[in-house]
């Protein structure tokens, strides 16, 4: 007579999932408030940005923006690779920007999912790139915060 197998037992393991909204004033976009939707995985990261000034109305739909997925390249520690989830003309350039910025920083994947779209706000080259650096910035220091 043989023993049936045993079949080895699971527990449940709860998410450890916490997702953080930040909000802050875009540096030398008047009035404009940056706001950061940051989910982190142990194998990725999720990161939302959307803008709004005092005339936006509350109950306007804003588009969704664009949607990208960008990794750090093995091969080569100082590029990153990315594609295009969902585009989105006005943002498309500023989210992938952001999205490899992240992704070589972090050393993980990263999605990151933006409607802010820089030429509506008016911004020259300079104001953009601030806005940048400040949104990873930002982004980075609650990622080390997870990480210690």
């Amino acid at each position: 007579m043989t023993e049936a197998p045993t079949i080895p037992q699971t527990q449940p393991v709860a998410p450890h999932l916490k997702s953080q909204e930040l909000s802050f004033p875009l540096p030398r976009a008047l009035y404009t408030t940056a706001h950061v939707h940051l989910t982190f995985l142990d194998t990725c990261a999720t990161v939302f940005l959307a803008s709004s000034t005092p005339g936006d109305s509350a109950g306007s739909i804003k588009p969704m923006g664009s949607f990208i997925y960008a990794m750090p390249d093995r091969t080569s520690p100082r590029s990153t690779i990315s594609t295009t989830l969902y585009t989105s003309p006005a943002s498309v350039e500023y989210t992938t920007r952001i999205a490899k910025i992240l992704a070589r920083r972090m050393g993980k994947p990263v999605y990151v999912g933006c409607s802010i779209d820089a030429t509506a706000l008016s911004l020259t080259v300079e104001e953009e790139m601030e806005g940048v650096r400040k949104i990873v910035e930002v982004v980075l220091k609650e990622w080390e915060k997870r990480q210690n």
